[in-house]
C-alpha cells in the first residue's frame, strides 16, 4: 500500500512569544483545522474484514453503549463532529449481478443500520460534539424527513447536521420500487426542488415567536402564526403543509453535502454549509474546492465564511514512522479480499471478477481485450496521483491492497510529526478547512489520533484546545450562525416577526392570483 509520507520530517518549531514592543505586530493566527470522525453504523465501513482485528469492536455496532462511549471519547478530545455515512442498498456488483455474498463475511457495509436513531442517545451523554447524519432525499418524502430531522434537532439541542445525498446504488433503487436509478443529473434537479419544500416547511410554516406556551391564557401556539406552504412543483406537485413540528433550535438543520460532479457542485455550492470531498492529492482536491467556492460566490453566498470544505483521509499514526508502518502491515493481515472487491464494485459499478488476477489495468488492452475504459481511467488516475505507485502495475491484487485499509480516500501513515506535516500541507495546498478522519479499527484509530496526533496539532496552534461556546449548535460551531445566514437561499423562506404571512408565500399567492 502506498503512503503519503515515506519519511519523517523535522518537527515545526514552537513559536516563541515575542517581547512586547510598540512596533511589534502580533504573528498571524494559523488556520484552525476542523476534525470530524468518519464512521458508519455497520461492522465494516472502509476496511473490510478488520471487524475481526483483536482491538476492534465494530461488531458491537448494534449496542447503544458502543456509540455513546465513542461519542464521549470524541467529545472529550475536542473533535468537531461525528460524520455518519449511510447507504440504502448492498454492494452487489462483484460476482453479480445482485450478489450480496462477497460482502457478508467481511461485513463490507452489510448489514447497515439507520444512523439517525443513534443521535439523541449520543447527544444526551455529550456536550459539544456535532452529529452529521446521512439521509437520502431520493427515497424519503420531504414532509416526513422534515419531521424526523426537526425531532432530532430538538432532542440534540441543535447539534445535528443533515448530510444530503441523492443515492447511487442500483440495489437501493430496486428496493425502493424503481426498476433502475433516476438519472444522475435529474436526481439533483429533484434535490433542488426538494430543498425548496423543506425550506418552506422549516423556515416558512411558523412565524418567529409563534410558540407562546402561555399557561395563563392557555395558548401554546399563536393561531395566526402557522400557515400552509401550498407548494406545487414539478416533482412535488402538492405539499400543502404546514410543518408538523414546532421550530427546532436551528429550524433548518445544518446542511452537509458530498459530491463533486458538475451537478453535485452546483447543488453543494448553492445549499451546502459543510461539503465533503475526496481525492488523492491536495493539488487535485484544490480544483474541487475552487469549483465549489466559485458556485457559492455566484449564488451570492460568502464562499469562505459560510462553506467549510472537508476532505476524507485515513490516518494511521503511532509514536514513530516505523511503528505506524508496522501497524498498517498488521491491519493488512486481517483484510478481506472479497470484501474489498465488493466495495470496489459498489463504488464504481465494475465487477472485477471478470478479470485475470495479474492483468495490469493501467495499460491499453490488446485487441479484443475486455478492460473497460472506465476501469482503465480509474487506475490511471490512481497511478498518477497515489504517492509511491509510479510505474507499478495496477492489478486486482494492488487494488485490493489499496482499498483494504481506509477505502478510496487519501492515506497518511507515520509519526505525529509526519502526519501533522502532511495535514498542514493539505490545508495549505488544497485550501480545505479540515478532515473527515476514517478509522481502521474502532477502538484503536481514534484513540491513536487522540494520543499522538491531536497534541502535536495543538502544539502547532492549528487545532483548538477548547471550544468557543459550550453546547453550541452545529451551525454555530462550523460557521458561527445559529440560523441560516441571510445570504443562504433558504433564508428567502423565513417567516419573520411582524409579517402577516411570509414574503415567499405572498409572492406565491400574488403570482397565482
Amino acid at each position: 500500500m502506498a503512503d503519503s509520507s515515506a519519511t519523517a520530517a523535522a518537527a515545526a518549531p514552537l513559536s516563541t512569544p515575542q517581547e512586547s514592543t510598540n512596533n511589534a505586530a502580533p504573528p498571524p493566527k494559523k488556520k484552525q483545522m476542523i476534525l470530524n470522525a468518519f464512521v458508519m453504523n455497520t461492522p465494516g465501513h472502509l476496511s473490510p474484514g478488520l471487524w475481526r482485528h483483536p482491538t476492534n469492536n465494530t461488531a458491537q455496532y448494534t449496542q447503544l453503549s458502543f456509540w455513546t462511549s465513542l461519542a464521549q471519547l470524541l467529545d472529550k478530545a475536542g473533535f468537531h463532529a461525528m460524520f455518519i455515512a449511510d447507504t440504502l442498498g448492498p454492494y452487489d456488483v462483484y460476482q453479480g449481478p445482485s450478489n450480496v455474498v462477497p460482502a457478508l463475511a467481511s461485513g463490507a457495509q452489510y448489514p447497515v443500520n439507520d444512523p439517525l436513531y443513534l443521535v439523541p442517545a449520543m447527544a444526551a451523554v455529550t456536550q459539544n460534539l456535532i452529529f452529521g447524519v446521512t439521509a437520502s432525499l431520493t427515497y424519503e418524502k420531504p414532509y416526513s424527513l422534515a419531521r424526523r430531522l426537526s425531532t432530532v434537532d430538538h432532542l440534540s439541542s441543535g447539534r445535528v447536521a443533515w448530510n444530503i445525498v441523492t443515492s447511487y446504488l442500483d440495489s437501493a433503487a430496486r428496493n425502493h420500487r424503481l426498476s433502475e436509478q433516476v438519472p444522475h443529473d435529474e436526481r439533483y434537479a429533484i434535490a433542488h426542488e426538494y430543498m425548496e419544500v423543506l425550506y418552506k416547511l422549516w423556515e416558512g410554516s411558523f412565524r418567529d415567536g409563534a410558540v407562546i406556551a402561555d399557561r395563563e391564557t392557555g395558548v401554546y401556539i399563536s393561531p395566526d402564526a402557522v400557515t400552509k406552504i401550498n407548494h406545487k412543483g414539478k416533482y412535488f406537485p402538492d405539499v400543502p403543509g404546514p410543518h408538523f413540528c414546532e421550530p427546532s433550535p436551528q429550524r433548518t438543520p445544518m446542511l452537509f453535502q458530498a459530491g463533486v460532479s458538475a451537478a453535485g457542485n452546483g447543488f453543494g455550492g448553492k445549499h451546502g454549509e459543510a461539503i465533503f470531498v475526496g481525492g488523492q492529492t491536495p493539488e487535485g482536491v484544490r480544483l474541487s474546492v475552487d469549483a465549489l467556492r466559485a458556485v457559492a460566490k455566484k449564488e451570492g453566498r460568502d464562499e469562505v465564511k459560510h462553506i467549510k470544505i472537508l476532505v476524507g483521509i485515513n490516518v494511521i499514526v503511532a509514536a514513530t514512522d516505523e511503528e505506524a508502518l508496522a501497524k498498517r502491515d498488521d491491519y493488512l493481515a486481517y483484510a478481506d479480499n472479497e470484501g474489498a472487491l465488493a466495495l470496489f464494485g459498489g463504488w464504481t459499478g465494475i465487477d472485477l471478477s471478470k478479470y485475470d488476477e495479474d492483468e495490469d489495468f493501467s495499460f491499453t488492452p490488446k485487441e479484443g481485450g475486455k478492460v473497460s475504459a472506465q476501469l482503465q481511467g480509474i487506475v490511471r488516475r490512481w497511478s498518477a496521483t497515489v504517492p509511491g505507485t509510479d510505474n507499478l502495475p495496477w492489478t486486482k491484487r494492488r487494488i485490493v491492497e489499496y482499498l483494504s485499509v481506509g477505502g478510496l480516500g487519501a492515506k497518511v501513515v507515520g509519526s505525529p510529526t509526519t502526519v501533522a506535516d502532511e495535514l498542514e500541507r493539505w490545508i495549505e495546498v488544497s485550501s480545505v478547512d479540515g478532515f473527515n478522519l476514517a478509522h481502521v479499527t474502532n477502538p484503536g484509530s481514534f484513540e491513536d489520533i487522540i494520543e499522538y496526533l491531536i497534541p502535536e496539532l495543538q502544539r502547532r496552534g492549528v487545532f483548538r484546545t477548547k471550544v468557543d461556546v459550550e453546547g453550541a449548535t452545529a451551525r454555530e460551531v462550523f460557521i458561527g450562525s445559529k440560523r441560516l445566514p441571510e445570504n443562504h437561499p433558504g433564508s428567502q423562506y423565513k417567516w419573520r416577526a411582524g409579517e402577516a404571512v411570509p414574503k415567499y408565500l405572498a409572492k406565491q399567492e400574488g403570482a397565482s392570483g
